[in-house]
């Protein structure tokens, strides 16, 4: 069997990412898969394990926030092959600092919602939650 007939149709390959298979068709467009997707002989998108691979990779860059324009940046430079694995590097050293970034952020708010999670604990425990932050009354 050819690749083409052991590949995925684009519906299984997005119900498989939990992606749309407009979504799918995006990314083909904004040319961010490493390959030209091959068609069936009746002109349906047939993917191979490659692309669902990288798919899992995109996914996860975009869901920790990687721009498109930087993901697109990524395929390009993986697309043009040896040579430029220092900026693929780079590129990816740097959305990790962005990321870490980001944690350390959450981290914090973490800390706040959670004194504030064992404070109403406490008090509706203790009995004491009645007109805590209710609003102020009216002069």
């Amino acid at each position: 069997m050819s690749e083409i007939e052991d590949g995925l149709p684009i519906g299984q390959v997005a119900e498989a990412m939990g992606l749309s298979v407009h979504a799918l068709r995006f990314f083909e467009r904004e040319d961010l898969f490493l390959r030209p997707i091959p068609r069936s002989a009746g002109g349906r998108r047939v993917y191979g394990p490659e692309d669902v691979e990288w798919l899992l990779l995109c996914n996860r860059l975009r869901d920790s926030g990687m721009s498109i324009a930087r993901l697109k940046e990524f395929a390009r430079l993986v697309r043009s092959g040896p040579g430029n694995e220092p900026d693929r590097l780079a590129l990816l050293q740097e959305h990790e600092r962005t990321v870490q970034a980001r944690i350390a952020d959450l981290d914090a708010c973490l800390v706040i919602i959670h004194d504030k999670v064992v404070t109403y604990e406490k008090h509706l425990r203790d009995g004491t939650a009645a007109g805590l932050w209710s609003p102020a009354s009216s002069p």
